[in-house]
């Protein structure tokens, strides 16, 4: 499945948006919001918004190039479209790009927490790593580390994985991979925060199956188990960013390429290390 980018802009000032604080401790809040009118539901998000300077983010786009990401690479994951929209938050109509998942539940399928999930399913002393390795979800989390190494995602909690069950069927599985929107360059909203910036910094991450650097995280896999992905070439630079000008600027652009480009040489070669 492609992810898509509608440039046309959509009336979605009907929809109601709930707040979400950022759990990441940066300023201003996540919204969501579902469009019940649709069958199946809608839902959508946004990039991070400030009560007076409005959508101050570009977390929306990150869901999307990380979407690009894994269909090159060739990991199971959540799609999103990027939407351009005119929404309405706190009685002011705003313009702007928001994202909208794919529902991954199937019919009969209930979701919970991984991390409620464990607190009520794992063994004595069992980390959550050795709790998801003994259910079968090893090369799961394997990838998700890599994953969120290559995207520096901040905040892999508990909560952003999750476990579907359908009771009738007896199956038990992991939600495809959803959620990179606190990742790459996210905290930077000027021109000179993205120039500082060091992409390559192992910058402290929420991971709850790994530890608390993403880089770190690389070393709990297994030589003989790391994940077998479809490369990355610097051609893909094009399909990543494609269709993002006039969304987020192009020195913007420029430094999630190089960020992503650099981090996959990096994962390369701890891969050929003996």
């Amino acid at each position: 499945m492609s992810t898509r980018i509608i440039h046309e802009k959509q009336d979605l000032k009907y929809l109601q948006w709930s707040q979400i604080r950022s759990s990441s401790g940066t300023a201003g809040s996540f919204l969501k919001a579902t469009d019940d009118l649709q069958t199946p539901k809608k839902y959508y998000k946004l990039s991070n918004y400030d009560g007076i300077n409005g959508i101050i983010g570009h977390e929306c786009v990150n869901e999307l190039i990380t979407d690009r990401l894994l269909n090159i690479l060739g990991i199971e994951h959540l799609h999103y479209d990027l939407i351009h929209a005119e929404i309405t938050v706190n009685d002011k109509n705003i313009d702007t790009y928001l994202c909208k998942p794919e529902d991954f539940k199937k019919i009969g399928e209930n979701k919970v927490a991984l991390d409620t999930f464990y607190e009520a399913e794992h063994l004595a002393h069992e980390t959550p790593m050795e709790f998801c390795i003994r259910n079968g979800w090893e090369k799961y989390v394997y990838e998700m580390l890599v994953v969120d190494f290559l995207i520096l995602n901040r905040d892999r909690h508990g909560a952003n994985i999750e476990v579907l069950r359908n009771s009738e069927e007896k199956t038990l599985r992991l939600a495809p991979i959803f959620d990179h929107g606190l990742s790459l360059l996210f905290s930077c909203h000027t021109e000179e925060a993205v120039e500082k910036f060091d992409i390559m910094q192992d910058r402290p991450v929420q991971c709850f199956v790994g530890s608390y650097y993403a880089q770190q995280n690389l070393q709990l896999i297994p030589r003989e188990k790391m994940p077998q992905l479809h490369p990355l070439q610097e051609k893909h630079k094009a399909i990543l960013l494609e269709g993002l000008d006039g969304i987020i600027p192009r020195y913007l652009q420029e430094k999630i390429w190089n960020m992503i480009w650099k981090r996959w040489l990096y994962y390369e070669d701890f891969c050929n290390q003996k």
